[in-house]
């Protein structure tokens, strides 16, 4: 908690709402991240060009931050790669399983009261920390 930052993670969590907001506003759509880029990859006629926008948007803002605030932020991995391999692997297969993904589920479900998305939220948080539970200990960290 010594790095916690309230002030930029609210503004964060604004944006991510307002664009939200603006893509169902402006196309109907719902802003999950696994959606938009499967529908990407599966190439439905003429449903390319905002899937790759939006995509595109997610690569290039953390460039324009990085230049307006003159500085990268520290990025430090602390797991090895076979685990992040492992955990990319993981989700993948989860966001499947469970029709969408935390963005899909977590900030539009939970917004939009879908009972499906409470339930999917409810278990990829309960996954999540007895994975970090049981690794600690298994680890010793």
């Amino acid at each position: 908690m010594e790095h916690f930052t309230p002030w930029s993670a609210l503004a964060g969590g604004e944006l991510i709402g307002l664009a939200t907001v603006l893509l169902m506003f402006a196309n109907g759509r719902i802003a999950g991240i696994s959606g938009i880029l499967g529908g990407l990859l599966s190439r439905p006629d003429g449903d390319s060009a905002w899937r790759l926008w939006f995509i595109g948007g997610m690569l290039v803002a953390p460039l324009l931050v990085t230049l307006v605030s003159g500085s990268a932020p520290d990025f430090v991995m602390q797991a090895d790669w076979w685990a992040v391999i492992l955990g990319g692997l993981l989700v993948g297969v989860g966001t499947r399983l469970g029709s969408g993904c935390t963005s899909g589920h977590g900030v539009c479900g939970l917004s939009r009261l879908s009972l499906r998305s409470l339930a999917a939220v409810g278990i990829f948080m309960t996954t999540g920390m007895v994975t970090v539970t049981v690794l600690r200990l298994a680890l010793g960290g």
